[in-house]
């Protein structure tokens, strides 16, 4: 039975008092959405998010990562990964840190990497409909840039639907945002969001079953689907819903 140091990977670590704009680099260059901040001796201080990041206005910003960290999960090596999986159902981040016995970072678990295996193992149960969020955050085709890089710090949310008269064209994600290196304010450069999205966008119908939804994400390597009725976009289930239809060990308080 698989255990957390077997999908160890080596994550990005800063330190807090390391400069926004270096974090934004390594978030821009890299394909993961977190990164963890470390101390002196490399123990763990928490994780800094891509949404943090991007909310350094000025490239040359002296802005250090000291007041953007919040706490990162983290479990022993040996640790299940279904504890992993509710680590990351509970605290809704798409990496959990793995410490070694005096503390430091080792590496990580990303969520990408553990879910297509909890998803195996534990068949989700319920409909898409009962785990989807009814809250939709979507942008037009021709809302510039800096629109989404709004939405993107005002919601925490990692990708948005793309609508053109009323209609889905694509979804548009952070990752699109830092590919494009338009993930600054005033940095359009005449991009609007229909330049950078990702398409098609895979859709599910809200009668689907969990089951169904979570083998898209993973044959698409996806973290949220548009749920769709008929034309019109109803809801949005994520990779971290579909944790909360698995029968998971919860965590340890």
């Amino acid at each position: 039975m698989k255990s957390a140091a077997d999908l160890l990977c080596e994550i990005p670590l800063l330190r807090s008092d390391d400069r926004a704009t270096r974090a934004r680099s390594v978030l821009r260059d890299d394909h993961y959405r977190e990164v963890f901040v470390v101390d002196d001796r490399g123990a763990l201080v928490g994780y800094i998010d891509i949404s943090d990041v991007l909310r350094v206005a000025a490239t040359r910003s002296n802005v250090t990562l000291d007041g953007f960290v919040r706490e990162a999960p983290s479990v022993p090596p040996d640790a299940s990964l279904e504890r992993v999986g509710a680590l990351l159902r509970d605290a809704r981040t798409d990496t959990v840190a793995v410490l070694g016995p005096d503390g430091r970072v080792l590496g990580g678990i990303l969520l990408a990497g553990v879910f297509p295996i909890l998803v195996s193992r534990h068949e989700p149960r319920g409909m898409v409909e009962e785990l989807m969020s009814a809250r939709i955050v979507s942008v037009e085709a021709d809302d510039p840039v800096s629109r989404v890089l709004a939405l993107v710090t005002e919601t925490g949310y990692s990708a948005f639907p793309v609508l053109k008269r009323k209609h889905l064209v694509g979804m548009v994600s952070r990752h699109d945002l830092l590919s494009s290196g338009r993930a600054r304010r005033g940095a359009d450069g005449g991009l609007d969001a229909e330049a950078v999205m990702s398409t098609p966008a895979i859709t599910i119908p809200p009668d689907a079953s969990v089951g169904d939804a979570a083998a898209l994400l993973c044959r698409y390597d996806i973290s949220r689907l548009p749920v769709v009725d008929g034309t019109k976009i109803v809801g949005i289930l994520d990779r971290h819903d579909v944790l909360r239809g698995l029968a998971l060990a919860e965590p340890l308080r």
